[in-house]
């Protein structure tokens, strides 16, 4: 089956509640972005949301950076 959808992966097929992975859309930068938490606190970028182009040429943003 093909989604032609903007929707991500976990959106669409929700993971079970307890998996200790969970993902949870954060504002930081002034842009949305999916981050899981690490076991250490902090988060990791999953993905970013912004309806700028720009902002996905940004390292700032770039998937597996860790922010605080």
């Amino acid at each position: 089956m093909i989604l032609y959808t903007p929707l991500s992966y976990q959106e669409i097929f929700p993971e079970e509640q307890g998996t200790g992975n969970e993902i949870q859309a954060i504002e930081w930068q002034g842009r949305t972005v999916f981050v899981s938490k690490n076991n250490n606190g902090n988060y990791q970028i999953n993905q970013l949301i912004s309806s700028n182009p720009n902002d996905y040429l940004n390292p700032e943003f770039l998937p597996g950076r860790i922010i605080s």
